[in-house]
């Protein structure tokens, strides 16, 4: 509908990651204007479904994708009661990438899941922050304690203000930074 993103401006992307089926992470006219015969799309089982095509992960499930790139499913859910329907346990995917050893940890939309304590040595991490659909800044703030990545962006956050979430990480030695990903916003 109203994007303010133009893909069909963007390079062709040799790999394209899919959490889970909702509208602002599954977008197959997005898709088709990232993609060239040779993308390869990571994505979950009901994702592929809707698709037609994709390779499948499954939360735990790992693989690489080149030499340098290996790629893990990590689970993405709610936790909070009234919450659980927006993301079911064992439906959608979160995803750490390791290129050529950095590892990069997109959350996709969930709480802070228990399995975050197992998620370690991340060098940057995308938590989302917009209840009811996934975490409260207290919630944000508990899942970088979990995960203690180098660097953090909050994403998702619409009119959540994550600001003050740098402040309460600054000794915990993750360094938070604040990007604007849509014009629609809170201004920070």
């Amino acid at each position: 509908g109203n994007r303010s993103i133009d893909y069909s401006a963007m390079p062709k992307a040799d790999y394209l990651f899919i959490t889970h089926e909702h509208g602002d992470h599954f977008d197959k006219t997005a898709i088709d204007e990232l993609s060239q015969n040779s993308t390869q799309i990571i994505t979950n089982k009901r994702c592929a479904d809707m698709l037609g095509k994709g390779f499948v992960m499954a939360n735990g499930d790992s693989t690489r994708l080149s030499d340098v790139i290996k790629v893990e499913a990590v689970p993405a859910y709610n936790t909070t009661p009234g919450h659980t329907q927006f993301h079911p346990k064992g439906r959608d995917n979160g995803y750490i990438l390791t290129i050529d050893g950095l590892r990069i940890y997109i959350a996709g939309d969930t709480e802070d899941i228990p399995e975050m304590s197992k998620i370690k040595d991340i060098d940057i991490a995308f938590f989302p922050c917009n209840q009811p659909y996934t975490m409260t800044v207290e919630q944000l703030i508990n899942a970088a304690r979990m995960v203690k990545p180098k660097v953090l962006f909050p994403y998702h956050y619409g009119q959540t203000n994550v600001g003050g979430s740098a402040e309460q990480l600054k000794d915990d030695g993750v360094e938070v930074r604040i990007r604007r990903y849509e014009k629609r916003q809170y201004p920070l």
